[in-house]
C-alpha cells in the first residue's frame, strides 16, 4: 500500500516562497496568478496493512514528524 502525504503552510501563515513564485509568474506574463502556496509531497510505501491501520499510522507520522502542526496542515491519500 502506498500513500501520498501533502504538507502545506496553514492559510494564516505567510508564505514568502509562494509570494516569490507568484511575483515571478506575474512577471513572466501569467498575470492571472493571484496566489501561490508552497508545500511538500511525501510518498510512503506502507507494505501490506489494512486501510484503517494505514490511516492511523499516517496521522501519527504527520503529528510526530512529517508536519509542524503549529504552522502546517497536512492531508494524505492512500493509493
Amino acid at each position: 500500500m502506498k500513500a501520498k502525504v501533502y504538507v502545506t503552510l496553514k492559510n494564516s501563515i505567510a508564505d514568502p516562497q509562494g509570494n516569490a513564485i507568484r511575483g515571478a509568474l506575474n512577471k513572466k506574463g501569467f498575470s492571472n496568478v493571484e496566489d501561490v502556496r508552497i508545500g511538500k509531497l511525501i510518498e510512503i510505501e506502507l507494505g501490506d496493512i489494512t486501510k484503517e491501520v494505514a490511516e492511523k499510522q499516517l496521522n501519527e507520522m504527520c503529528e510526530k514528524l512529517l508536519a509542524n502542526t503549529v504552522i502546517e496542515k497536512y492531508e494524505f491519500e492512500i493509493i
